[in-house]
């Protein structure tokens, strides 16, 4: 997993902090604690940090990837390359990959879960906004990374800073273990900027927190994944997110309207 933001004490620029490879508990661990220890030190300077997907109208949004690759669970051994097939990608990594864009319009709810997150998904900001992948494309919500055994991956580019570990790497590794299980074959890989295509490829992904609710709600694959119960009450919790934030006035709106109207 890989939190980037923005340093904005000399000017705008891109620092990273790169979770170290681990099993998928122990990765949402690391996550959790690097979130909470960055505050804490950030508060004892005088400071405060924030994992906002988007605090500034300015610039673009806080992003958090995550990079993915399965092992076979008795050998041990790498299951994503394939030796002889276009850029290694094994029939596995291509399921997985699959399920992956088939889910991620479903699951947005459980990566993207706040009000926020949905600032950062519109176009022109550096981030995702249909469920599209590519070879080595980091405009695409999915990126598939060559490489030797060991380190051919994907990353799951459409997570923010603000998304829950544990919630967004049990969406982004049951929907990827979903399409290996369904053998969901992906769509043609996108070449070229993914930001320009103006249909998203037909992958567009909900545009604000009750529309990735309702999606949620309605999703058959969600429910065989992680209970109807969590499915409901989840998405209860984002509608009831979404109400609250309707109930409130924005600067936006006092600027744009107060005196014109």
């Amino acid at each position: 997993m890989a939190l980037e933001g923005l340093h904005t004490e000399t000017g705008p620029g891109v620092l990273e902090a790169a979770i170290a490879v681990d099993d998928a508990l122990r990765a949402a661990d690391k996550a959790a604690l690097f979130k909470t220890f960055v505050k804490v030190l950030a508060q004892r300077r005088g400071l405060m940090a924030t994992f906002m997907a988007k605090w500034s109208n300015d610039w673009p949004g806080q992003s958090g990837h995550i990079h993915l690759s399965l092992r076979d669970k008795e050998s041990g051994r790498p299951v994503f390359r394939e030796e002889g097939a276009e850029h290694g990608l094994g029939r596995t990594m291509r399921h997985f990959i699959g399920g992956q864009q088939a889910l991620m319009p479903e699951l947005l709810a459980m990566v993207a879960s706040t009000v926020n997150s949905y600032s950062r998904l519109i176009p022109g900001f550096w981030a995702p906004t249909s469920a599209t992948w590519g070879i080595e494309n980091r405009t695409t919500a999915l990126r598939a990374i060559p490489g030797s055994a060991a380190a051919q991956r994907v990353e799951y580019r459409i997570a923010a800073a603000d998304a829950n570990p544990y919630l967004a790497l049990a969406a982004a590794l049951a929907s990827g273990l979903y399409g290996i299980e369904n053998e969901i074959e992906p769509d043609a890989p996108v070449t070229g900027n993914a930001y320009d295509l103006k249909d998203g490829g037909g992958r567009d992904l909900p545009r604000t927190l009750w529309d990735a609710a309702q999606r949620l709600k309605g999703s058959e694959a969600a429910g065989e994944l992680f209970g109807p119960a969590f499915v409901e009450h989840f998405a209860a919790t984002r509608e009831w997110e979404e109400r609250e934030f309707r109930r409130h006035i924005t600067d936006w709106e006092l600027k744009r309207y107060f005196e014109i109207i």
